[in-house]
């Protein structure tokens, strides 16, 4: 029983880890038109590991063990199908006519292969919604319900969007075996806007009951380095948004205590902030303003190195003015919600809730907490009737459990 409860926690961890790396190396072989043979074969592989590590025990490297049985079913499915000879066979062949493909999962194909299947399913023949759909469920492995989640869409929307962005993809001449540079300027952006929100599901996860997934911000920060190691792709915003994502993966472990409930940013434990990743993002930050390009990621970085700096006069009105530039640049209900936070803390809690009522977002649950924290040390009633407006609007049932705390607190002590 025990070794079963441990391959049904290691699976989910191995299949976020390893499915995209996977699927990126088979589709080298297969081609972007045989895309879901490639996602096949991967994910009866993982099926395989379903069924036989619940019953034999894991193995001793679970990782190649995969790896192998994944190799094993691509040559097989190439024995048996007849689309082996009429329509993969002239693509996949090498110069000495070999009749199966050399699958080696190594760390350099592994690298290459996901760095071209970015760009490859980045597709500018589908919307750029569609495109980062796409990207989320191929290169992440998000489910329809998460993506869903991340979109604050229907996942009837998003299945038919994930559907037509198939169609385009299968008839795209991108060729995922190299990387072509005019093809990556055009499809940077989209690149980036995906990690980004891959990122902050992870950062603050809506799915799965979950507050923080770290596994998606290690997988984020993993392909935007991807990025940063390519000459062709190493600019100064792909810089601004890896130092953003180390900024605020420095706080991971303080965002969350054992049970799961969320710690506010000022009652965090400073001293499990990770300085190695702060240094990263100072690092990184600093790469990123090598030149003239200020972009909403540069602005995100900066708000989130004053986060993690040491405490100073100037430090909320520093936040204040980044937040006001960010606005500006690019809207959104979450970033005039953060700004008004900012604008609290440098003019005052009264000032800050005039502020955020003119937002008027009712529907919002993180307006409803904003103005419930807003209201705590001045009207307990309000707070309250904002925090339960807050639980009743958010689908996070971590998110629930902590506003719930954060009432019994204003009540035990009012």
């Amino acid at each position: 029983m025990k070794e079963k409860a441990t391959s049904q926690q290691l699976l989910p961890h191995l299949f976020r880890l390893e499915y995209a790396k996977m699927t990126a190396v088979l589709c080298r072989h297969f081609g972007l038109q045989h895309i879901e043979i490639a996602e096949d074969i991967v994910s009866e592989t993982f099926l395989k590991a379903t069924e036989l590590w619940g019953v034999n025990g894991i193995p001793a490297n679970p990782t190649a063990w995969l790896y192998t049985v994944a190799k094993n079913k691509t040559k097989d499915f190439l024995k048996r199908q007849q689309i082996f000879e009429t329509q993969v066979r002239g693509n996949i062949q090498t110069a000495d006519q070999q009749s199966e493909p050399d699958i080696e999962f190594t760390q350099q194909l592994f690298n290459d292969s996901q760095l071209a299947m970015i760009f490859a399913v980045c597709n500018p023949a589908n919307s750029p919604e569609a495109q980062i759909c796409l990207a989320l469920q191929i290169l992440c492995g998000f489910s329809v319900e998460e993506i869903a989640n991340a979109f604050l869409a229907k996942t009837e929307t998003i299945k038919k969007r994930l559907l037509r962005a198939r169609s385009n993809l299968r008839n795209d001449d991108f060729k995922i075996t190299t990387l072509q540079e005019e093809a990556i300027q055009s499809r940077l952006e989209t690149v980036l806007r995906t990690l980004y929100l891959l990122f902050n599901e992870g950062y603050f996860s809506i799915s799965n009951n979950h507050v923080i997934r770290k596994e998606l911000c290690s997988e984020a920060i993993r392909l935007t380095l991807m990025l940063v190691e390519h000459p062709l792709t190493n600019t100064t915003k792909v810089n601004a948004l890896l130092a953003l994502m180390c900024y605020q993966s420095s706080r991971l472990d303080a965002r969350e205590n054992e049970a799961g409930d969320t710690i506010l940013f000022e009652q965090q434990d400073k001293n499990l902030w990770s300085k190695e990743l702060i240094d990263k993002g100072n690092y990184y930050l600093v790469n990123a303003c090598s030149g003239n390009e200020v972009s909403k990621y540069h602005l995100e970085a900066g708000i989130a190195y004053w986060h993690t700096t040491p405490t100073d006069d100037k430090k909320w009105e520093h936040i204040l003015q980044l937040y006001n530039e960010l606005i500006l640049l690019e809207y959104s209900s979450m970033t005039a919600l953060n700004r008004t936070f900012a604008f609290a803390k440098v003019y005052g809690y009264e000032k800050g809730i005039i502020e955020a009522e003119k937002l008027q977002l009712e529907s919002n649950s993180y307006y409803h907490s904003l103005l419930g924290y807003l209201y705590a040390d001045r009207d307990v009633d309000k707070a309250v009737m904002h925090y339960n407006s807050a639980i009743e609007l958010t689908k996070s049932a971590a998110e629930k459990r902590t506003l719930l705390k954060e009432i019994e607190w204003l009540k035990s002590s009012g």
